[in-house]
């Protein structure tokens, strides 16, 4: 399918003979026509409308400007950045030049002259697309929180400064998050932000390693040991005694070694496999996780002393489809950096590209990000990086809906999905917890056109 390459464009214009006209004028432009401020606004919300040309004089008040201008306050107020062309009258110059100071980029005064408002519009995109581009170096160059972090969401933003605060300690530190969001590189980012950031930064990964040799990784063994053990040979523990010993995914260590675990924090001494001496151990301990370490406390998988033990700090990193704008501005990051190592030059990504990027669950998080950009810039043919040169099918729409009825319907079908879940499909239930009454629910689940429930 080829790409929709058609700029939008909303029309609002109460005139049927200028909205026909209007609607066949603009070349390159995908035209939405609105009739009123409602309309108007609807529209803005189900679609990213760059340019708007507005004729002030709307229902239900066609004789003043007052409806228009409050549309225009409107607009703004929803997409600040876009550029609004005011539609006046011959003798309307006042209003106009209202319309400038509430916040609009130019006006245009009747007859309209579509050759004329074109060339308006098509700057007004063109200044659009410049700010557009330099809001996104901006936001590629803030400082960011930590070293190797890119991200300006709330939630990833939350959590760097938790980790500024918390790097210069000794505290130990349970680093939680998803496979795929980063957790070595939070713990990277304590070590390297603490006072032992010159001395070694270890690291082991518990759930690479075989149970019946994880004991030897983590303590060591002396000479003769056990079968093969030629040499003494250190653990990980030891070798990073003076830095930051790193323990990931630690929710896969087998309970026989989790008590052995517990006595080296309580007693910060470890004693090698086959050896009879202790061995003091100067380390910062930070651990992660992709587990719940609460459920499997509660099943009998996990020691609860020990989580007391590595939980003096909890950092949470949310996983990528918590993380708004953060995705794009990943996706772009990426791509800069392996273009690079490449010898590839891209424009970005396509539309539906974008439009993806931010749509997709990614459910390996940044992992999965990083490696379809990866692929990307070694399979892309293009100038952009298109949805296929990702690995995505090629769909019709990969945009999700920006209408504030159709998502709130969308929360309210999958709260009334959880509740009769929850309740065993016993209606009477399902409505007490939803705190309305059956004939609410009921009526509730016919307008959301769900399956029928018992009565």
């Amino acid at each position: 399918m080829a790409e929709n390459t058609l700029k939008p464009l909303l029309v609002v214009e109460d005139n049927p003979g200028l909205q026909k006209q209007l609607k066949w004028s603009f070349e390159g432009c995908q035209v939405y026509i609105a009739g009123d401020r409602a309309s108007a606004i609807e529209l803005l919300q189900q679609h990213r409308m760059p340019v708007v040309t507005l004729d002030l004089g709307l229902p239900p008040d066609t004789a003043n400007a007052s409806e228009g201008l409050s549309a225009l306050k409107e607009i703004l107020s929803i997409a600040p950045h876009t550029k609004v062309i005011v539609v006046t009258g011959n003798d309307d110059r006042q209003n106009a030049l209202a319309a400038i100071q509430l916040g609009a980029y130019d006006f245009y005064q009747k007859p309209i002259e579509p050759e004329v408002l074109g060339l308006i519009v098509d700057r007004a995109y063109h200044l659009y697309e410049l700010e557009e581009e330099n809001r996104r170096l901006l936001l590629a160059g803030r400082d960011l929180p930590l070293d190797g972090v890119v991200g300006t969401s709330e939630k990833m933003l939350a959590a760097c400064r938790l980790v500024e605060k918390v790097g210069p300690s000794e505290a130990t530190s349970l680093v939680l998050g998803e496979s795929g969001t980063g957790k070595e590189l939070f713990a990277r980012a304590l070590h390297n932000l603490s006072p032992r950031k010159n001395k070694p930064f270890v690291a082991l990964n518990c759930a690479a390693i075989p149970d019946n040799l994880l004991e030897s990784e983590l303590f060591g063994y002396e000479k003769g040991a056990f079968t093969g053990a030629v040499k003494q040979i250190k653990g990980k523990i030891e070798t990073a005694n003076g830095g930051t010993f790193f323990l990931d995914e630690i929710g896969d260590m087998p309970m026989s070694l989790q008590a052995k675990m517990l006595r080296f924090l309580q007693e910060r001494v470890i004693e090698r496999i086959g050896g009879r001496n202790t061995i003091e151990v100067d380390v910062r301990i930070i651990c992660a996780t992709h587990r719940n370490l609460d459920q499997m406390i509660k099943s009998g998988e996990f020691r609860e002393d020990l989580y007391f033990r590595i939980s003096e700090i909890v950092i949470e990193i949310p996983p990528l489809r918590e993380r708004g704008g953060d995705k794009i501005l990943l996706a772009r990051t990426f791509l800069n950096n392996f273009s690079e190592k490449n010898g590839r030059s891209f424009r970005g990504f396509s539309e539906s590209a974008r439009a993806v990027l931010d749509n997709y669950a990614w459910p390996g998080n940044v992992r999965e990000l990083e490696n379809r950009i990866k692929r990307a810039v070694v399979l892309a043919e293009g100038k952009q990086v298109s949805v296929t040169d990702l690995g995505f099918p090629e769909q019709e729409n990969h945009s999700p809906s920006l209408n504030l009825r159709e998502a709130k319907e969308k929360v309210e079908r999958e709260v009334i999905q959880r509740a009769l879940t929850i309740c065993d499909n016993n209606v009477t239930h399902a409505a007490e917890a939803l705190g309305i009454s059956r004939p609410s629910l009921y009526s509730l689940v016919k307008k959301l056109e769900m399956p029928e429930i018992g009565k």
